[in-house]
């Protein structure tokens, strides 16, 4: 069995078996640091949903309002005047059929997918290489769109897709924790409104169970649900 190594057991030793609010999670949570690297910060939701059920799924996006800390390269999949409006709006990589053929021979140089609905056709294709990535293009988070343009200054400004896994865990980064205790708590506090506007009708009972903060190297800080609530508001 492993164990954790003297920084973590000292960093683990200043958080308290207790639920705190979020900006005292927030505030702690950069005290703690210790890693030598700019560590991603990640907001943990245990739902009250049953993900085994369609009508109890919970997915969505949000732009977070202090960006992600990452620089995400955008790769365009259309034809026609979309490539060359993609190609001015920013995008990383733009193509059509051929770009296709490139996925499946195993290309994977970029960190999200945005297609033209007239293309969905071939890009089905890829669903079983960018669907375990989490990169299929999907109209429900806004990737499968005539509107490229905007997509990609969401996706480049910092939005982010949430969706609730087969324990009914949410992962979803909040940025770095380079970032302030200002930033790391709007961003969470967007991302728990959003995950809270997603709620299914099926679900009973209490929605949001758990949330817990941390970040890469760090122990993970429970954060009081109905405060967090409170604070998206």
């Amino acid at each position: 069995m492993a164990k954790h190594g003297k920084k973590y057991r000292a960093a683990a030793e200043k958080v308290e078996t207790r639920p705190y609010q979020l900006d005292e999670a927030v505030a702690l949570l950069k005290q703690i640091a210790f890693a030598k690297f700019n560590e991603t910060v990640e907001l943990s939701m245990l739902l009250g949903v049953d993900p085994k059920h369609a009508d109890q799924m919970v997915r969505g996006t949000t732009v977070l309002p202090h960006g992600t800390g990452q620089t995400k390269r955008v790769l365009v999949i259309a034809q026609g005047d979309k490539q060359r409006e993609a190609t001015e709006a920013g995008a990383d990589f733009v193509g059509g059929d051929e770009i296709v053929e490139k996925i499946q021979g195993g290309w994977t140089d970029y960190d999200a997918v945005i297609a033209t609905p007239d293309m969905m056709r071939s890009v089905g294709k890829l669903g079983k290489v960018l669907g375990p990535r989490g990169l299929m293009p999907n109209p429900k988070t806004g990737t499968v769109t005539f509107d490229v343009a905007k997509a990609l200054q969401e996706i480049k400004a910092g939005k982010v897709e949430f969706r609730v896994d087969k324990t009914s865990i949410i992962h979803v980064p909040v940025g770095k924790i380079s970032f302030t205790a200002d930033q790391l708590r709007d961003n969470a506090s967007s991302i728990i409104n959003a995950v809270r506007k997603a709620k299914p009708a099926a679900a009973k009972g209490k929605y949001v169970r758990t949330i817990y903060i941390s970040s890469t190297m760090s122990p993970s800080i429970a954060i009081d649900t109905a405060v967090a609530e409170a604070k998206a508001e």
